[in-house]
This record gives C-alpha cells, sequence and structure tokens, in this order.
C-alpha cells in the first residue's frame, strides 16, 4: 500500500478555495456526507482531518481541529485515516497528511490546507463555511 507523504514540520498551510472538486475526471460539485465520513456532519460546518499512523503534525493538527470544534457550536471533527480510505483520498486529491477539508452545513468543501494549521487559521476559514 502506498502511503501518503506527511507534511513537513513547520510547514505554514496555505488555505485554499474548493468549492468545485474534480471526482474522478468529473467536474462536478463535491458534497460529504455520513456515507464518506464514517459520522454525520456539524450542524453550521465539519472540520475533515486526513491523517495517517506516521504523522507527527497530524498529531498536533488533531489537537487544534478538536478544540475548536468545541469552541465553536455547531461544528464537528472528523478524523480519517487515510491509508484506510484510499478510495476517498484519490477522488479528493488529497496529497499529504494532514490535509484538513473545511466543509459547510451542507457537506461542500469550502476550504482546504495542508499541514499544521494555526488555531486562528482554522476559525477565519470557518467563517466562510457557517
Amino acid at each position: 500500500m502506498a502511503a501518503l507523504a506527511p507534511a513537513g514540520v513547520g510547514e505554514v498551510p496555505r488555505w485554499r478555495r474548493d468549492g468545485r472538486v474534480g471526482v474522478r475526471g468529473r467536474d462536478e460539485e463535491t458534497r460529504l456526507g455520513a456515507t464518506e465520513l464514517g459520522q454525520g456532519l456539524g450542524e453550521r460546518a465539519t472540520l475533515v482531518q486526513f491523517s495517517s499512523a506516521f504523522c507527527a503534525p497530524c498529531r498536533a493538527t488533531r489537537r487544534v481541529l478538536a478544540q475548536v470544534a468545541g469552541m465553536v457550536p455547531g461544528v464537528a471533527h472528523v478524523e480519517i485515516d487515510a491509508e484506510q480510505r484510499l478510495e476517498l483520498v484519490r477522488a479528493l486529491g488529497i496529497l499529504k497528511t494532514p490535509t484538513v477539508l473545511v466543509l459547510d452545513a451542507d457537506g461542500r468543501i469550502v476550504r482546504r490546507a495542508t499541514g499544521q494549521p494555526r488555531r486562528a487559521d482554522v476559525i477565519a476559514a470557518l467563517g466562510e463555511a457557517v
């Protein structure tokens, strides 16, 4: 099984707008839901983290996203093991761990970043989803 390369330690995430994401070559709007995530969406937004077992920045990202989800009502945090969900990783074009997707209440991807995010940046990115 191919492993994902972890993002560099200290790498500053670059948040991108991803309202439209190509899925397996099709240019269509992608929505993620309970089927893809393994649990339901947050009432207002969902922070989806793609991680791998050997990724040290993933542990720090997990803490940051859990803190933000705990601070902002209606926001859920979902962590996905990238190596266990390769079909989803490929469909979404995830190339590094950690990768964080910010979903709106309908499951649309509104922002994406790779690397360990800062809490303030996550909160700012959530502003577009809620």
